[in-house]
């Protein structure tokens, strides 16, 4: 049974520059995949000689993206959401990623967005 977790990090940069990020195939081909096509509302994400596809069910600019993947078939657990959050009091950016994985793989999980992450504030200089 799959799991849902949520992982947080704070960005030093604003809302749209992230948002892009997030949201096209040209963004998420910088840090999320090694290469990423769309064809109207499904996106095909390359990694390596894999590839898995999903749909892109929700977009608010500048809060909100959420995918869903088509080869999974449970409903509440098939997608993977990037939320964006201004702290009101300090305003800093927190990028919070929700997913799903089995509970023996989390660790691997996490560890898999922390290194993507850390590409992704490589890409935008911070």
């Amino acid at each position: 049974m799959r799991a849902k977790y949520e992982l947080e990090y704070t960005l030093n940069c604003s809302p749209k520059v992230i948002f892009s990020r997030l949201s096209t195939p040209e963004g998420l081909g910088e840090w999320f995949a090694d290469d990423v096509n769309v064809d109207s509302d499904i996106f095909t994400f390359l990694w390596g000689k894999s590839e898995s596809k999903a749909r892109l069910a929700a977009l608010k600019e500048n809060k909100f993206v959420r995918f869903e993947w088509l080869d999974i078939s449970d409903e509440e657990t098939n997608y993977f959401e990037f939320r964006i959050n201004i702290e009101e009091l300090s305003g800093s950016l927190a990028l919070i990623i929700i997913d799903f994985t089995e509970p023996e793989e989390k660790e691997d999980a996490v560890n898999l967005w922390d290194s993507q992450v850390a590409d992704l504030k490589r890409v935008l200089g911070i």
